[in-house]
């Protein structure tokens, strides 16, 4: 599928390029005062936080670790199923570490939820969430999360590294995807 075909399928583009690039500097300068003097250990979530994990990490100075866990709740829709399985699990032991999971989207609070008490309980010193994306109106489990980059609306959206049955992740920006495009049948 080309970039022209894609742009067919927004509705419209509701964070550019350049506003995820600033917020993400702005929080690291947060990460980098919070975390100072500290083992840093940054937690990404497969599939949707591969971008944002490492323009993150590239604008955050202090000393830190990345460590990757792929948990799923979607499967190929567009609304969480509530059951949270681990595909691939930690490989780094993260007793008496400072985690800061980094995820694309805050939605139900689910899957942070349940992931957050899951790290805290392999014996981290903290377990903190950094979420590039947050719909308050599509919360159904409160989870506090240290850094929110923008709070959008309760509405379907891809691009930077968000996808929709794994296509759309390459969109530089967050935008919109059309509801005719998941709406289909096939």
């Amino acid at each position: 599928m080309k970039i022209q075909d894609i742009q067919k399928e927004i509705v419209r583009e509701v964070i550019s390029e350049e506003q995820i690039d600033k917020k993400l500097g702005e929080i690291a300068k947060l990460i980098d005062e919070e975390y100072k003097g500290k083992d840093l250990l940054l937690v990404g979530v497969l599939g949707g936080a591969f971008i944002c994990m490492a323009d993150l990490s590239r604008h955050i100075s202090v000393p830190l670790e990345i460590e990757w866990i792929a948990i799923s709740t979607y499967g190929h829709g567009t609304t969480s199923t509530g059951v949270v399985k681990i595909l691939k699990d930690l490989f780094t032991d993260i007793k008496g570490r400072h985690v800061l999971i980094v995820e694309d989207i805050l939605d139900s609070g689910l899957t942070l939820s349940w992931l957050k008490d899951n790290l805290s309980t392999r014996g981290a010193a903290s377990v903190e969430i950094f979420t590039l994306l947050r719909k308050p109106d599509a919360i159904k489990i409160p989870v506090e999360a240290k850094y929110v980059g923008f709070d959008i609306p309760n509405e379907f959206v891809i691009g930077y590294g968000l996808d929709y049955a794994q296509k759309y992740r390459n969109l530089r920006s967050i935008a919109i995807l059309h509801p005719d495009v998941y709406t289909q049948k096939s």
